[in-house]
């Protein structure tokens, strides 16, 4: 009998060192060389990603981009070009959809796909995701690993065994076999805490922590020493959410050196508010929570946020409050970075206004000309600073 029969049959695609990768791609003299993607070696920011080339100096995502430096000089260090990034995974995603409507998109490079209903048009899950890797490789030059497994737990676990451009299939009817010999570091939800709390106990594979009894792990952790038990024995019920709902989109700078003057944090939070507010419009939504984060020199991080009456997308209402908000806080040290995040997200048009409010035609219909103009003519083409910092905007 069939192990798959009425499970249901799930793929997690990751593209292999995606940013770096088309970096790569687009730029041949970079093909077999040490590539890391974050910007400039000299700057406070850090790697968002790195070439195979370069994890072999020990190099990795998060890493400050100094320390990369020291371990991988001769890399080639790049800026982040996050419009191409989403144009890439915009073409990734439409193969995808060519073979189910059932794609759960994590980030720019990874997707769950449910590809049970498939089956009967495109052939078995295995050859789907073999088409789709191969389509991935002719179409876009690049490549994917995919995990196929009867649950996502599964499924990522197995994508990321044989990488770079991997393929590994979780049979339903050896699903202990695959788990046991893992590190428990490898669960879903385990961070470092976690993980040294677990080491400590002797802990230090998903066969270990399979034979503890649930009710002591519970007792340990709480809701996530249950999780942890039925992750274990390879229970996930979780489906693929085709329609997963965004929380919230923000965007943050860290800069060169660190800054204690108003009027330059002014004009950084000017810069993110434009970009959160193209990517609200983009998505078509609004947002009603505006939340200010800075991190100090010494790395301490805090966080403003401040509810509006009515939710918005334009850059001139988050970067106004934006501003509000940074005089909340104090600036004693200089900041290492600033970022500015809406949530509370919706997308429900909301045209009725109260007595005493001016309405915002105007101003939505000047910020859909100059998305138009930059969309076609490039970021550089034309500004509203003098617009936004104007106290009559």
């Amino acid at each position: 009998m069939d192990s798959w029969m009425n499970l249901r049959k799930i793929l997690h695609i990751d593209m292999d060192a995606f940013f770096a990768s088309v970096e790569q791609r687009d730029d041949p003299s970079l093909l077999g060389k040490p590539v890391i993607v974050g910007g400039r070696p000299n700057s406070r920011g850090v790697v968002s990603a790195a070439s195979y080339e370069a994890r072999k100096f020990g190099i990795h995502s998060a890493m400050p981009l100094a320390e990369a430096l020291r371990l991988c000089p001769q890399a080639a260090f790049l800026p982040v070009n996050g419009q191409k990034y989403r144009e890439v995974s915009l073409e990734i995603r439409r193969i995808f959809l060519a073979y189910t409507p059932m794609v759960e998109p994590l980030s720019l490079d990874e997707a769950f796909l449910d590809v049970t209903g498939s089956t009967s048009l495109f052939g078995s899950a295995d050859t789907i995701a073999l088409t789709i890797k191969k389509r991935i490789q002719e179409e876009l030059n690049l490549t994917a690993s995919v995990g196929l497994a009867c649950n996502k737990f599964l499924a990522k676990l197995a994508s990321d065994l044989q990488k770079p451009n991997g393929f590994v299939i979780v049979q339903p009817d050896k699903v202990q076999k695959f788990l046991d010999p893992l590190s428990v570091d490898q669960i879903w939800g385990v961070g470092k805490k976690t993980a040294e709390q677990l080491h400590a106990l002797n802990i230090k594979t998903i066969k270990d922590l399979r034979h503890l009894d649930q009710r002591y792990l519970t007792q340990l952790f709480g809701v996530m020493g249950t999780r942890l038990f039925q992750l274990a024995q390879g229970i996930d019920d979780r489906p693929v959410e085709s329609d997963r709902v965004i929380k919230s989109i923000g965007r943050e700078t860290t800069f060169a050196k660190d800054v204690a003057d108003p009027e330059a944090l002014e004009t950084a939070l000017l810069k993110l508010a434009i970009d959160v507010g193209r990517e609200l419009r983009k998505e078509a939504l609004k947002g009603k929570t505006i939340t200010l984060k800075v991190r100090y020199d010494d790395f301490r991080t805090i966080s403003r946020s401040r509810t509006l009456s009515r939710p918005t997308n334009l850059d001139n209402v988050i970067y106004h409050e934006a501003c509000h908000l940074l005089r909340e806080v104090s600036l004693k040290q200089p900041l290492r970075l600033i970022g500015v995040t809406l949530n509370n997200l919706t997308d429900r048009i909301e045209d009725q206004l109260s007595l005493f409010e001016e309405p915002q035609r105007d101003h939505d219909s000047l910020t859909k000309v100059l998305d138009f103009v930059k969309e076609r003519y490039g970021e550089k083409s034309i500004t509203r600073a003098r617009l936004l910092k104007s106290k009559d905007i």
